[in-house]
């Protein structure tokens, strides 16, 4: 059985065991040859639109003996699934704008009909998929953070209305009352539609460590501003400072408020 980067690993081990996966920008097809092989999914898709890859992940697959079980196929994002084809759609490596995108295209085609779960590693841009999942109603029902080679990931997964029916339990996890903080409810939201509310919830140092990272490039970015005179850098800088202002607030409440799960 090959073995999964951590990254990987954290994605395929939310995957709902007995679900059809289809894994869109699948690369070399690893994470659906381990699902396959780990005996969690039955038959899995993998989806790749540039020829090198699409090329890797069929050898893949085939020297893993399981082109019976896993379909490669080149495309655009959902276009390479059938509406009902589906029950778990894996979406990994790539911003959060792109991902959105992809989302909203296969949505708008149905190709997410009778699909229940989403699995999604954002590189950035996370907080484009939670407003995403957010509008369509998926309910956000874990999250994790973890660090490998030095790079920080963000995992999320998704079920849909059919597993959890409560809207109202989907509002209720973007209302930010956990956080003792003097700000309105719409900052509040933005605060954790941004940078997570489970893992806000829980805590742990490698969120401290992206967020401490992010003041970093934001103080750099001021630094850089300093040097012009225009009213837009300055109202911008203005807006930068807030905003590390706010982090900062956020990673002393998690310190205060909320025990780190590590």
């Amino acid at each position: 059985m090959i073995k999964l980067s951590k990254r990987l690993q954290t994605i395929a081990d939310y995957v709902k065991r007995g679900a059809r996966v289809a894994d869109i920008g699948s690369d070399h097809a690893l994470l659906p040859t381990y699902l396959v092989q780990s005996g969690v999914c039955p038959s899995a898709i993998a989806g790749e639109l540039n020829a090198g890859p699409f090329r890797a992940a069929k050898k893949q697959v085939a020297d893993a003996g399981l082109q019976a079980l896993i379909t490669v196929r080149q495309g655009n994002g959902l276009a390479v699934v059938m509406p009902g084809e589906t029950d778990t759609v894996t979406i990994a490596g790539m911003g959060g704008n792109l991902m959105s995108t992809i989302l909203e295209e296969g949505y708008a085609a149905g190709k997410l009909d009778g699909v229940t779960e989403l699995v999604l590693q954002p590189n950035v841009g996370e907080d484009d998929v939670r407003i995403w999942l957010l509008e369509k109603g998926w309910y956000l029902s874990h999250e994790s953070i973890l660090e490998e080679d030095g790079k920080i990931y963000e995992v999320l997964h998704a079920v849909s209305r059919d597993v959890q029916p409560s809207a109202s339990s989907n509002e209720t996890l973007y209302e930010g009352s956990f956080l003792k903080l003097p700000y309105d409810k719409e900052v509040l939201h933005r605060v954790l539609l941004r940078m997570g509310p489970h893992l806000l919830r829980q805590g742990s140092p490698v969120l401290t460590a992206k967020w401490r990272s992010e003041i970093g490039k934001l103080e750099r970015i001021i630094a850089q501003m300093s040097a012009s005179e225009g009213t837009e850098s300055t109202l911008k800088a203005e807006q930068f400072r807030k905003e590390i202002s706010i982090i900062e607030e956020v990673l002393q409440c998690l310190r205060t408020e909320i025990p780190s799960s590590n």
